[in-house]
């Protein structure tokens, strides 16, 4: 099963290259982006049926990440939420817990462990 994916990151050269990878190695369905808050918590809420996966940066061109997943905490359980960013210190991992995330990953160092993540959640 494909997942659908929602990516919320505001650089294009690193979005469009996450979703090549992660179309090619983890059978994703790319279903849209944004690259500011309330463009994602807006698409992500009204949508709420439409996706399987967000994938979520916490700096972004306007607002956070993190107001992302706060304003998606009331999801549907087979619904995942993960962080991706190269702030991935304990103390974003503890706050991101707190925020119901399902998994977070460094951008410099666990893109595999996110397409390993993403091939797990495509076979359940």
């Amino acid at each position: 099963m494909k997942l659908r994916t929602y990516i919320v990151e505001d650089n294009a050269t690193i979005r469009e290259n996450l979703i090549g990878t992660l179309e090619e190695l983890a059978s994703i369905d790319p279903v849209g982006f944004a690259e500011t808050e309330d463009e994602g918590k807006t698409w992500l809420t009204e949508r709420a049926a439409q996706w399987d996966l967000a994938i979520v940066d916490l700096f972004l061109r306007q607002g956070s990440g993190l107001g992302v997943l706060e304003a998606c905490r009331a999801r549907n359980p087979d619904q995942k939420m993960v962080v991706l960013s190269n702030y991935a210190t304990p103390d974003i991992r503890m706050r991101c817990a707190q925020l119901g995330v399902d998994a977070v990953f460094d951008k410099s160092n666990e893109i595999d462990a996110l397409v390993d993540y993403c091939v797990e959640r495509s076979r359940s």
